[in-house]
């Protein structure tokens, strides 16, 4: 089957490019890409990562004079500030500053927390979350950011995926587009250029493309439905960017090479079926397409570094994304188009668009102060109260209820006085996450009259001494993990002790703060609520929630049961 007459949209030559730009930045753009020498339009191919957001990093970075500077959140402001505002001011060609702006609890402590991606999507109110994205862009300006690498349109299919999860708005290809849309337009507006990612869609495969090259196995009918019908929306809707990811669509390169073998499981961030026949001939996509991490999994475990560096670009990314050794892969781009592995065609492309970019942002015609305030504006900017008055209606809308059998809520001190907590301490792939802190849940319980113990493997609960056992557990999506399940060898320290189960005898309550599936370990448990992340707010909301002060109202983005009879039982 042919898909390319089917796909072909009758308007994409009339289609305006996300990049379309006047003729004075049309000239900005050939001037300045004219005037750099090769080494410096590969340096403009790079997005360098910064962990530190220090000016010491930053310093560090700037040697290699690169495209952008990727910022992962840290803790103090004006160190951050101090950091982005030295790399703008120090870079001859404008320099791009991006993030992975996703909320949850990966996020900056003095911006407005907002839930994740699927915390949002629980409130099912498009204009509350047109507002969140409203209040990402002011924020994210403030910060200095231009790009940040969101949304997540992946479709949250296989419930054993580690990294999809939370970062998600759920399974519906619907509400996954309305969504998306609602945020792109409101973040776009603020002036930072949005990502749709991740292309050609994860979410079905329980595998993550940071550990391993994962495969999109649906056939082309259903792709076009699903994933080909968002992305070709958010296309026509005017997203600036996608990421083209280290994911596997072997129906369509099978339908184009019948005898592919292998080459049908090459990863997107080098196809160039995927990325200039798919995504740009068929699709109609004019922006920016840029590589996902190239440290990751499902691209190091696929082809070596020498090949791959060049072959990113060559195949349709036209950036490329962190580096472990800069000099050294920018000493690899370099020898791929001397030997004739990276055109002079895609380099030209590439940079073109790059630069593109940065003056559609407006990134040229910006003083230092327009792209980065001085630091009291700046502090000014953050957490208005407005913005946190929105933030706490949508984590309280959030919260999503999804079995409650044996009707064990409300809960009140006077049926279940003594709590055993047994927690999940959690981890996170950044280095800027926060460590998990149950302080708030509990100080909320003990000041309505609960007493409060937590868990002691050498003093197990009893029906005795207990009234509830609540516990407080879940993964907010993130890479590297492998897989997610609840580890009762962990909650109760040890693996002879996983075998005990006290829900028979005690009341019990499991509370996720991350992926919504974790009843699929305990169908038998009778309450299950579904919070997606652990910030402050969302445990003081839950409180007011478990003792009935208020209603849960969320609704949950996914089928919470697994596809599975028993769980609701």
């Amino acid at each position: 089957m042919n898909i390319g007459r089917e796909f072909l949209s009758t308007d994409v030559a009339q289609r305006t490019s996300p990049l379309a730009l006047s003729p004075e930045d049309t000239r900005w753009v050939e001037r300045t890409r004219d005037a750099l020498s090769v080494e410096a339009q590969i340096g403009q191919l790079f997005i360098l990562s910064s962990r530190h957001d220090s000016v010491a990093e930053t310093d560090e970075l700037l040697a290699h004079a690169p495209g952008g500077i990727h910022r992962f959140p840290t803790r103090d402001l004006d160190t951050a500030w101090a950091a982005a505002r030295d790399a703008v001011k120090r870079s001859d060609v404008p320099l791009i500053l991006s993030g992975d702006i996703e909320g949850g609890t990966v996020s900056y402590p003095f911006t407005t927390a907002i839930p994740n991606q699927m915390g949002i999507a629980a409130c099912d109110d498009i204009a509350l979350s047109t507002q969140l994205a409203t209040i990402v862009g002011q924020e994210s300006r403030a910060l200095g950011y231009n790009w940040s690498f969101t949304p997540v349109v992946d479709i949250n299919r296989a419930f054993r995926n580690p990294v999809v999860g939370t970062r998600s708005y759920g399974s519906d290809p619907d509400r996954i587009l309305d969504q998306a849309k609602a945020y792109i337009r409101a973040l776009q507006a603020q002036g930072v250029a949005a990502c749709a990612k991740h292309w050609p869609g994860d979410g079905l495969d329980d595998r993550d493309q940071h550990l391993v090259t994962s495969v999109n196995d649906m056939d082309l009918a259903e792709w076009e439905a699903t994933f080909g019908r968002i992305f070709r929306a958010l296309i026509d809707d005017g997203v600036m960017t996608i990421m083209s990811a280290h994911i596997a669509l072997p129906a369509y390169i099978r339908d184009k090479l019948p005898r592919a073998g292998a080459q049908a499981y090459e990863p997107a961030s080098v196809s160039r079926l995927l990325n200039e026949e798919l995504l740009r001939g068929q699709l109609g996509f004019e922006g920016l397409i840029l590589s996902d991490a190239t440290v990751m999994g499902g691209i190091t475990s696929w082809m070596g570094r020498a090949e791959a560096v060049p072959a990113i670009i060559e195949n349709g990314c036209d950036m490329f994304l962190f580096s472990r050794d800069p000099s050294q892969d920018m000493a690899l781009m370099l020898k791929g188009l001397r030997e004739g592995r990276l055109s002079e065609r895609r380099l030209h492309e590439a940079v073109t668009r790059c630069l593109s970019l940065k003056a559609n942002l407006g990134l040229h015609r910006m003083t230092l102060d327009e792209r980065i305030a001085p630091l009291p504006q700046v502090r000014e900017a953050l957490r208005r109260p407005d913005h946190l008055d929105v933030a706490r209606r949508a984590i309280a809308d959030s919260l999503t209820l999804v079995k409650d059998r044996d009707a064990l809520l409300p809960i009140s001190p006077a049926h279940h006085q003594r709590v055993v907590v047994i927690s999940d301490a959690g981890t996170s792939f950044f280095a800027g996450a926060p460590d998990r802190d149950f302080t708030p849940l509990v100080q909320g319980l003990e000041q309505r009259g609960f007493a409060v113990r937590h868990f002691d493997a050498e003093a197990m609960p009893t029906p005795d001494d207990t009234d509830l056992v609540l516990y407080l557990i879940g993964q907010e999506a993130t890479p590297a993990l492998g897989h997610i399940f609840l580890d009762f060898a962990k909650l109760h320290a040890g693996p002879r002790n996983a075998m005990i189960q006290f829900n028979r005898e005690i009341p019990t309550l499991l509370v996720s703060f991350g992926q919504p599936y974790y009843l699929y370990d305990a169908p038998n448990f009778s309450t299950y609520i579904n919070a997606y992340a652990s910030l402050p707010d969302i445990q003081t909301a839950l409180v007011e929630r478990l003792v009935g002060e208020a209603a849960f109202t969320g609704v949950s983005p996914v089928d919470a049961f697994c596809g599975k009879g028993q769980l609701r039982w």
